[in-house]
């Protein structure tokens, strides 16, 4: 179980579904650009028995310094208990996926629906947790979305709102910066120079996940395999969203998980998801931020019942 502090993390018919009126503004022009090229995102897979890879998949994205890997227990509970496929990404800059520029939302969303369109995905069911909740809303949101390709948004304790990062997310960037010049050869090396950023064991464990592992067989000084560079100059765009409440909507059946230990869903900001979203249901789970790894069972129930339901 990760530390709740790291990250302040059936189909539909064509009338339920709509794709949302687009209003002419400087920023919509920026978020819904077709300039965008798009990466290939890596992927892990899991298919159910009947072997079905395209039809009404569940695909997962991770949050800020998360990668697939993270997801890869629940994304086999999924595929069991609803008997479909699982996609988890590596969205961009991320895990083992290409690094790009720039690392923006509807960058990151051009990737996932180029995603979908490549591996002939339909009645997608879109997980997001955190940073991957925000490209999931922005997915839902994006004038590129095919009319029928969305069947449910499931969003993992973050709201469509714009504000800055909680400080800590620098630090973590500055610790891994501070790690590569030590030129550490072992993960324990790297995890005492870490602990003066970050005193839980199990987020430190978390951020080193993100140390390339091939180079320490050649004893060779460790490396991340993420653009820490990049990273860091992205978390006041990361903070952000592309749109303001009223400028787009997603009409299809939407949930929301919130952990009561979290504040990244709030009184403030709950309006303001039911503005994009107004078929959103709210769901609380007795947990922090990190919903999916402190509650499995209950989130994998939560999801499942929803996309079951729905």
């Amino acid at each position: 179980m990760v530390s709740s502090r790291l990250f302040p993390s059936s189909s539909i018919s064509r009338s339920t579904l709509r794709r949302p009126l687009i209003r002419t503004s400087h920023l919509q022009a920026h978020a819904g650009s077709t300039s965008i090229s798009p990466v290939e995102l890596h992927f892990d897979k899991v298919v159910p028995p009947d072997g079905n890879e395209t039809e009404k998949p569940l695909v997962i994205l991770h949050g800020l310094l998360g990668m697939k890997r993270n997801w890869g227990s629940l994304s086999k509970a999924f595929v069991k208990d609803l008997g479909r496929p699982v996609y988890a990404l590596d969205l961009r800059n991320h895990g083992t996926s290409p690094h790009a520029q720039p690392h923006t939302y509807p960058a990151m969303a051009a990737d996932v629906l180029h995603f979908c369109k490549a591996h002939k995905l339909s009645n997608v069911s879109l997980l997001g947790h955190s940073m991957g909740g925000k490209v999931a809303m922005t997915v839902a949101l994006s004038p590129e979305l095919p009319p029928e390709l969305l069947s449910h948004l499931i969003v993992a304790d973050i709201a469509p709102s714009r504000g800055p990062l909680s400080a800590e997310f620098q630090g973590y960037i500055d610790a891994m910066r501070k790690i590569e010049e030590s030129n550490v050869k072992t993960r324990q090396e790297a995890d005492r120079v870490l602990q003066p950023y970050e005193q839980d064991p199990m987020t430190r464990a978390f951020l080193l996940m993100n140390l390339d592992h091939g180079t320490a067989r050649h004893h060779q000084p460790l490396k991340f395999r993420i653009p820490i560079g990049l990273l860091g100059a992205a978390i006041p765009e990361i903070g952000g969203f592309p749109w303001a409440p009223g400028e787009r909507t997603f009409e299809g059946p939407t949930l929301f998980i919130k952990g009561t230990k979290s504040k990244y869903i709030n009184r403030h900001n709950i309006d303001t998801a039911k503005a994009f979203f107004p078929k959103m249901v709210l769901e609380e789970l007795d947990a922090g931020h990190w919903v999916h790894s402190e509650r499995p069972n209950e989130f994998k129930a939560l999801v499942t019942n929803f996309i079951k339901s729905h």
